[in-house]
C-alpha cells in the first residue's frame, strides 16, 4: 500500500472502529491533529503508536504547532513565544534573535516527535502586516528578509530535531485583512509587487523545506482561481520559477475560501489538478466519506518519495526523557526568560 492524497481528522481522545477503517482506505495518507484529540503526552502517545501501526508505511501524522495563540497541545508542552515575538528579539539583537529562532524551532520539533507526531505544519513565511486579523503575531517579520533569516534558523532547528518543515501560506497571506477561514479574501496585487514582498521569503526558503501550503487567497491580477486551486500559482511559479521539490499542501478544504470553488469533490479534483500532492479536509466526516466514495487521484512514484520525507527522522523517545536533556532545559530556560521581558516590556506599555 501507498500513501494516498488525502489528510483528515478524527474526534476525540482516541480512535473508534469507523476512524480505524477510515484511515485505512488507500486514499488516506496521514491524519492531521487537533486540541480535541490531546489530553497529556501519555494519551498523545498511545494515540500516535495506533495511527502508526496502522497502516505500512506508516500514516503520516501532521498538527499546527506554531507557537502562540496556534499551539494545539498545551498541557505538558512548553509553551512557545509566537513567531511575533521571536522577530522582536531578533530586532534587539539579530545574532541573538537567529539562536533563540534556532532553539525554538528545535524545541517545537523535539517535543512533538516525543509524542510521536511526524511534522508541525510551520514555520509561517507570511509577512507581518496590521491589516491581517488571522497571521498578525503569526508572523516573523514586516521584512522578508529579515524572515528568512529568522525562518532559516527555525528550520534548522527543527531539521536537527528530525522534522521535516512546511512554510505557509504561499505566495503570502499577510496583506489581505480577510480570514480565509471565513471567507474568500482577495489581494489586487500584481505579481511583480507580490514577487518583490511576500513571495521573497518563499523563494529563499525554496530550497531547504520540505513542504509547503497555498494560501486560500485569489490574486486577480495573476489568475482567477484561489492559490492553492491554481497551476499558474503552484506549477509555474512554484515549481518552475521557485524550483521547488517539495510537497504541496492544500489548506482545509473546508475553509470558507475554499468553498466558492464547488463541492468537495470537486475542491479536491481540482486542487489535485492545480499541482497540490494531499488535500486536507478538516471538521467535515461527511465530507471525507464522499470523497473517500467518489474521489480518485493517481499518487506519483516522486510524490510517494517525497511523502517518505515527511516522516519523523530518528526514534522519537518520551517526552519525559527530555527533562534530562541539556539542551531541552537551555531552551525552556530561554524561552521563560523572553515571555518574562516581553510581560515587563508590555508592563511599561500600558502604564505609558
Amino acid at each position: 500500500m501507498t500513501l494516498g492524497p488525502l489528510m483528515t481528522d478524527f474526534d476525540g481522545l482516541e480512535l473508534d472502529s469507523v476512524d480505524r477503517e477510515i484511515l485505512s482506505h488507500p486514499l488516506i495518507g496521514g491524519v492531521i491533529l487537533f486540541s480535541r484529540n490531546y489530553a497529556d503526552p501519555e494519551q498523545i502517545r498511545a494515540v500516535t503508536d495506533e495511527l502508526h501501526a496502522l497502516r505500512s508505511p506508516e500514516l503520516l501524522i501532521a498538527v499546527d504547532h506554531e507557537g502562540g495563540r496556534v499551539q494545539r497541545f498545551r498541557n505538558g508542552f512548553t509553551e512557545l513565544p509566537a513567531a511575533a515575538i521571536i522577530g522582536r528579539v531578533y530586532d534587539d539583537d539579530p545574532a541573538l534573535g537567529l539562536a533563540f529562532a534556532e532553539q525554538c524551532g528545535w524545541l517545537m520539533a523535539a517535543e512533538l516527535r516525543s509524542v510521536g507526531v511526524d511534522f508541525s505544519f510551520a514555520p509561517v513565511l507570511d509577512l507581518s502586516n496590521p491589516a491581517s486579523r488571522i497571521i498578525d503575531d503569526r508572523a516573523f517579520h514586516q521584512d522578508p528578509h529579515c524572515v528568512a533569516r529568522i525562518a532559516h534558523a527555525y528550520v534548522r532547528g527543527m531539521h536537527s530535531a528530525g522534522m521535516a518543515a512546511v512554510g505557509k501560506h504561499f505566495p503570502g497571506h499577510g496583506t489581505v485583512a480577510a480570514d480565509s477561514h471565513l471567507e474568500l479574501p482577495v489581494d489586487k496585487r500584481s505579481y511583480y509587487d507580490i514577487a518583490n514582498s511576500d513571495l521573497i521569503s518563499f523563494r529563499l526558503l525554496a530550497p531547504d523545506i520540505e513542504g509547503v501550503m497555498p494560501a486560500h487567497i485569489v490574486y486577480p491580477e495573476v489568475d482567477n482561481e484561489p492559490a492553492g486551486f491554481s497551476s499558474v500559482w503552484v506549477k509555474s511559479v512554484l515549481r518552475q520559477e521557485l524550483d521547488f521539490q517539495g510537497i504541496v499542501f492544500s489548506d482545509d478544504l473546508n475553509m470558507a475560501g475554499a468553498s466558492e470553488v464547488g463541492g468537495v469533490v470537486e475542491r479536491a479534483s481540482i486542487a489535485i489538478s492545480a499541482g497540490c500532492d494531499v488535500i486536507l479536509l478538516c471538521n467535515d466526516r461527511p465530507g471525507t466519506e464522499q470523497l473517500l466514495s467518489n474521489f480518485s487521484a493517481q499518487v506519483e512514484p516522486v510524490t510517494q518519495v517525497r511523502l517518505m520525507r515527511m516522516h519523523g527522522k530518528g526514534e522519537p523517545g518520551h517526552i519525559e526523557d527530555l527533562a534530562d536533556d541539556e539542551r531541552w532545559l537551555t531552551a525552556r530556560t530561554h524561552i521563560a526568560q523572553v515571555h518574562q521581558t516581553r510581560m515587563l516590556d508590555l508592563g511599561d506599555d500600558m502604564l505609558g
